[in-house]
């Protein structure tokens, strides 16, 4: 150890106070960072993979009654991948042991037994049977909120008409990661849920055989979504169409869209502020320390240290500093990121959560592989 590594390491040790709130100062722009992008990246891997894995659609579209038939039309739209018909109604419920009115919306499963775009994920229980008039299945959060288990029953109004419903099992979907009722402001998972049944037995309740009001879409690599679009409302205008959408203005992926938006604008304000103050408070630290020391520093010349090693002496001074407040805020910020993901796993309804720890929530969408693949 040379004469100046002593001297470097003396200066630390008595510069202690201020060499922490420095590194602290830096340690909070370190931690930040680390939560904030961390958790941006999380979130977004997240939905890609469960995005691509369900085949969550790319455009929605309502209509009042269209024809099976429309179909074939709406499939030959250049760009159009894959397109499946639904009917979409909304009910009220009666759900035992809840004095609040509880409303839910219903979608219909096809006669197939399985979806092709925004597939639901199995959480507990199993599918209604295809031919079944009075089996649902309810999402996660809702049969949670309301102690809702498989063989629970419930009733339900359809169409004015009183119908008993079996719960057969509890899913999650990518098209309600976020679920909101319709007017609500902040999700209610209480008084609003989603139920999937049987297409024929939502048809015969609601006088829709033969027909749906609800279609989505999935489109090719580079397709126009406008241009699709355009099309689709050109094809249900005549049978009431309400307009169709994009996924960038779906509900349940617009409100993720702002959280990953809004921790993507905190990553790129927030660190540089408090690297901007740690770097000034360096610069006034040592700015006062090479003053207090000129003496010293015409003697280390004077013995025949050159400028550069004196120079660099300095330095090393600001980089165990900037090393001691990187370390405290890699780990505060590792620990934070984890934290900050785990609370997103609660409140948006993933199946999985991932993190570059891991996965935080749900089990490896990776194993078992999907049993199919798009061809």
């Amino acid at each position: 150890m040379t004469t100046l590594d002593r001297k470097l390491l003396r200066d630390f040790r008595r510069l202690w106070a201020q060499a922490l709130a420095i590194a602290l100062v830096l340690a909070c722009g370190v931690a930040i960072l680390l939560t904030t992008f961390g958790t941006f990246v999380s979130l977004e891997e997240t939905r890609s993979a469960y995005y691509e894995r369900n085949r969550f659609a790319d455009v929605f579209a309502d209509a009042n009654r269209a024809p099976l038939w429309l179909m074939q039309d709406i499939r030959q739209i250049e760009g159009v991948r894959a397109a499946e018909e639904r009917i979409s109604q909304m009910a009220v419920l009666d759900v035992p042991q809840r004095v609040e009115t509880v409303t839910a919306r219903i979608l219909t499963l096809p006669s197939t037994g399985t979806s092709q775009l925004n597939q639901p994920v199995l959480q507990a229980g199993r599918l209604p049977s295809p031919d079944a008039s009075g089996e649902v299945a309810v999402n996660a959060p809702f049969a949670e909120a309301n102690k809702l288990q498989p063989d629970d029953t419930f009733r339900a109004n359809l169409n004015g008409f009183r119908r008993e419903l079996t719960l057969t099992g509890t899913v999650l979907s990518p098209e309600f990661i976020y679920t909101i009722g319709p007017g609500a402001l902040m999700p209610d998972n209480e008084t609003f849920g989603v139920l999937w049944m049987p297409e024929t037995a939502v048809a015969a309740a609601f006088d829709m055989d033969g027909a749906f009001n609800n279609v989505t879409l999935k489109l090719n690599r580079g397709a126009n979504t406008r241009d699709v679009i355009d099309r689709l409302d050109d094809l249900l205008d005549p049978y009431g169409g309400l307009g169709a959408y994009g996924r960038d203005i779906q509900l349940s992926n617009s409100f993720i869209d702002s959280e990953l938006e809004q921790l993507k604008t905190s990553a790129m304000i927030l660190p540089p502020i408090f690297y901007a103050i740690s770097a000034f408070l360096v610069a006034m630290v040592m700015s006062r320390i090479i003053a207090l020391e000129r003496s010293e520093i015409g003697l280390l010349k004077a013995v025949g240290y050159s400028d550069v090693e004196i120079c660099v002496h300095y330095l090393l001074l600001a980089v165990l500093i900037a090393m001691a407040g990187t370390l405290i805020g890699w780990g505060a910020g590792t620990w934070l990121a984890l934290a900050l993901a785990r609370l997103y796993a609660e409140f948006f309804d993933f199946p999985y959560v991932r993190c570059h720890q891991g996965l935080i929530k749900g089990v490896n969408p990776d194993n078992p592989r999907h049993p199919y693949d798009w061809p």
